[in-house]
């Protein structure tokens, strides 16, 4: 058994644990590589055990072989799944069992949540009674982890990362189910919306509680750790952060450097290389979310926007990469306009600016295997050879800390972690000179983040600018500048009374209130 279990306590009740797991193993399919090692586990009523481990050590499939609900590809390979004392077999017994007495939030819940349902039909959707009975228990858990009121009627497609988040946490309570199993749950919460998640499963005594998290503050609260075993797929960690948790580099070939993004000859380094000016950035259904947005990215650059969730800040980036209209503003690339849609910029400004969005699982096509989903923007936008994309490909999957072995696979064989790495690695591919960050370590253990913040740190060396929207500090503290969105505004310092940015303003660019 390969797994370490910390700060040991005893069962909130009397008897035997309500859910024991013994021996559970997962192997892929296609090649019978272990992706679980034989795992024990038990769990307590009104406990709380929290699962941690590197990424791509098999913890959510812990959770999915749990409930019998493995994505293709994988299996169980054996080990035994026990209900208040009665086995629960494989296949139809696991999903009636999960049906009955588990709640669910997944690592990917903007894509589990039906984008055309209203929230208080997704919270809803499992709970029993009348109708008044069921509005009210959707309202007493929306509540709780702090969705307003307004939120109800907004469609499941006009949420933002941390709503639908939370969205998916309220669904998978509102039943009140036996066993609550939650990957990832605090990814894309800001500090204070991680404490009312807290709070909201501390208060479920009556039922026991699984989760898999890289947070250390959600971990810390749960009554038991179960530490997995370090993969193989993490490469050459910080000396700082190695632990326990990783591996060893074994990589030996260097990170790759951008030499696209290298600033021109002429000029100062300090010029802006993106101009933002006078943006403003809207809801789909129209609703402000910033208003007179102006920011200058310079060449080699790292700028973070900070905020609470559903504030605008996954939206800037997108409007940004022209995947979103905005209402007015312009962009300037170099000191030239940028169009705002991104099917009107010619290749050369699709490739210089790319965006890393929070939810990869949704980006990176599931029929591509991970090397040719990296290789395509060799191809297409560089023209290189099969040859040489091909080692480009291999370096660039071992810069972000994932072996040669990851290429084979498809996205829906790959952890969290893995996936967003993978992003990261095609977005790289491009050699942009503008490069936009949306959670960049959401999903990464420590080790991993590590290795993904040093080579960022590495190619801006080199001149590539970032833009980063992060709620976790250590992305933070790499940033030259740190912004925050407070009243629909971005502004320099904290949030308890800051003065707004007042770069480059003039009326002719200043956008005016609707």
């Amino acid at each position: 058994m390969r797994q370490r279990v910390e700060h040991p306590v005893e069962s909130a009740t009397s008897g035997p644990e309500p859910l024991v797991v013994t021996g559970l193993s997962v192997r892929r399919v296609g090649d019978g590589q272990l992706v679980l090692p034989a795992t024990d586990l038990r769990l307590g009523a009104g406990e709380v055990v929290a699962v941690i481990g590197a990424s791509g050590t098999g913890k959510s499939s812990l959770l999915h072989a749990l409930m019998g609900s493995l994505p293709t590809g994988l299996h169980r390979d054996g080990g035994l799944v026990r209900w208040r004392g009665r086995t629960i077999p494989e296949g139809r017994a696991a999903r009636r069992w999960r049906r009955a007495h588990c709640g669910y939030a997944g690592q990917d819940p903007i894509l589990a949540l039906n984008p055309f349902w209203s929230v208080a039909r997704l919270v809803g959707e499992q709970v029993n009674g009348s109708r008044r009975d069921r509005a009210r228990r959707v309202r007493e858990v929306c509540d709780l982890l702090g969705l307003h009121a307004e939120l109800a009627s907004r469609r499941g497609g006009e949420l933002s990362g941390g709503q639908a988040q939370r969205v998916a946490l309220a669904r998978a309570l509102a039943a009140e189910p036996d066993v609550l199993l939650l990957d990832e749950p605090t990814s894309a919460l800001d500090a204070a919306t991680r404490e009312m998640i807290v709070e909201a499963v501390r208060a479920r005594r009556d039922g026991c509680t699984l989760l898999v998290t890289h947070d250390p503050f959600l971990a810390s609260a749960a009554d038991r750790v179960v530490d997995l075993a370090a993969p193989s797929t993490v490469m050459r960690p910080s000396t700082a952060t190695q632990s326990t948790a990783t591996r060893p580099s074994t990589a030996t070939s260097p990170p790759v450097r951008n030499s696209a993004a290298t600033p021109p000859a002429s000029g100062p380094r300090t010029a802006p290389l993106l101009a933002i000016q006078g943006l403003r950035v809207t809801r789909p259904d129209g609703a402000p979310l910033l208003e007179d947005v102006h920011l200058n990215l310079a060449h080699g650059s790292w700028t973070a926007i900070l905020g609470p969730s559903g504030s605008g800040k996954t939206s800037l980036l997108y409007a940004i990469v022209g995947r979103r209209p905005r209402q007015c503003g312009r962009l300037l690339l170099g000191g030239h306009p940028l169009p705002a849609d991104v099917r009107q910029r010619d290749r050369e400004q699709r490739r210089a600016v790319q965006l890393v969005g929070q939810h990869p699982a949704g980006e990176l096509n599931p029929a591509y295997r991970v090397g040719a989903a990296v290789a395509r923007p060799l191809a297409v936008l560089h023209g290189l050879r099969r040859h040489d994309r091909a080692r480009e490909t291999l370096r660039l999957l071992g810069s972000v800390g994932l072996t040669a072995e990851i290429a084979h696979r498809r996205p829906h064989a790959l952890s969290g972690g893995q996936r967003q790495r993978v992003a990261l690695a095609r977005a790289l591919a491009a050699r942009p000179r503008v490069l936009l960050l949306d959670e960049p370590t959401s999903a990464l253990d420590r080790a991993s983040a590590a290795v993904v913040l040093d080579l960022l740190d590495e190619l801006r060396d080199d001149g590539l600018t970032i833009l980063s929207v992060t709620h976790d500090p250590t992305v933070a503290t790499r940033a030259d500048r740190v912004l925050h969105v407070h009243h629909r505004r971005l502004v320099e310092g904290r949030t308890d009374g800051p003065l707004p940015l007042t770069d480059n303003r003039t009326e002719e660019n200043r956008c005016p209130l609707k």
